[in-house]
């Protein structure tokens, strides 16, 4: 008997496009639904994937359209303001991923899983490319005794779009979240205006001008490793790579400061980088974390609960899939 398809909705797109590609390349006896409100896209999706169909939704309705039929996971890679996918995975006891919810839309999941906490994992998986930042961060970490600060600065090339989808949902961001949550000195505070602006050095040397971005990674990175600074940057422009004459690329500049083993100061720079952009590294962590969710990597399923993407990603595991891929990180100089 054939296993239950995950459903991915927003499955037609960039983001859609690189998951299934890398669930494809680890799992390809593994079904696929590609649900969108648009059926002839949904449809020519799935027939490019392959062992996939396309399925038109209805967001408005408890079943999403698809009456009693047997669903895996639910993976929600566009910005599900009704929580259409959530409600369906609680009401099916289902993993649920979604990837594009900014912090200040985090209350209505928070709601939703605090009154069913038992019904099924949920991962809040709108982490930089859902681990690419927090994964390495809390491994670098752990050749500190003590952390101080994290600053991460993500360089995203301008050609780099994602997709109308992931444009649509970013420009929503930034529309809506003008100041940058950010921790300083333990406080949680809101950087806007000139105290939001601020530059990092490219893989290259070169200094891009960015500002901050309120990315849940702050949060979770600080909870996580006790650091009282800590800040999310974003630069546009143009790549590293682009720079060389080569395609665009994406890198995640990840800078620590405090105390090492022998309690001795210690500051190091990493960058975690993909040759082929943002989408390609966000699939790979939807990819993973789905593999986790569902036990497809040979452990026992995940248990209901409330996530972030790294408390579920191995690190070992997660590096291999980023150098198969082509990515790395990158160990560079404090200056």
């Amino acid at each position: 008997m054939s296993p239950a398809p995950i459903l991915l909705m927003g499955g037609s797109g960039a983001i859609g496009h690189q998951t299934t590609r890398k669930l494809r390349g680890t799992h390809p006896e593994i079904p696929l639904l590609i649900g969108g409100r648009d059926l002839t896209k949904a449809e020519n999706a799935a027939a490019e994937i392959g062992h996939a169909e396309g399925v038109a939704l209805d967001p408005t309705a408890a079943d999403l359209g698809l009456g009693d039929r047997p669903i895996r996971a639910v993976a929600v890679l566009y910005m599900d303001h009704a929580l259409a996918g959530l409600r369906f995975a609680q009401s099916r006891g289902i993993p649920h991923i979604s990837i594009s919810t900014g912090i200040f839309e985090i209350a209505p999941e928070i709601a939703t899983y605090i009154n069913a906490p038992d019904a099924a994992p949920i991962v809040l998986g709108y982490e930089w490319l859902v681990g690419a930042t927090t994964v390495p961060a809390l491994e670098i970490a752990r050749t500190y005794s003590q952390v101080d600060e994290i600053l991460i600065g993500a360089l995203v090339d301008e050609q780099d779009t994602g997709g109308p989808t992931v444009a649509k949902d970013f420009a929503h961001l930034k529309r809506m979240m003008p100041a940058a949550f950010t921790r300083r000195g333990g406080d949680y505070l809101w950087r806007e205006g000139d105290a939001a602006k601020t530059s990092f050095r490219a893989i290259d040397g070169t200094v891009m001008d960015a500002e901050g971005f309120s990315s849940i990674d702050v949060m979770g990175l600080a909870a996580a490793t006790g650091a009282r600074n800590v800040e999310f940057n974003i630069a546009t422009g143009v790549s590293s790579s682009r720079r060389r004459g080569e395609p665009k690329s994406t890198e995640i500049v990840l800078e620590f400061a405090g105390r090492d083993q022998k309690d001795e100061p210690l500051r190091t720079r990493h960058v975690v980088m993909h040759p082929d952009g943002a989408a390609p590294l966000t699939g790979i962590g939807i990819a993973m974390i789905l593999e986790r969710l569902l036990g497809l990597d040979g452990e026992v399923p995940t248990a209901p609960g409330l996530y972030f993407p790294y408390q579920l990603l191995s690190y070992d595991t997660y590096i291999s899939r980023l150098e198969q891929d082509g990515g790395a990180v990158i160990e560079g100089e404090i200056r």
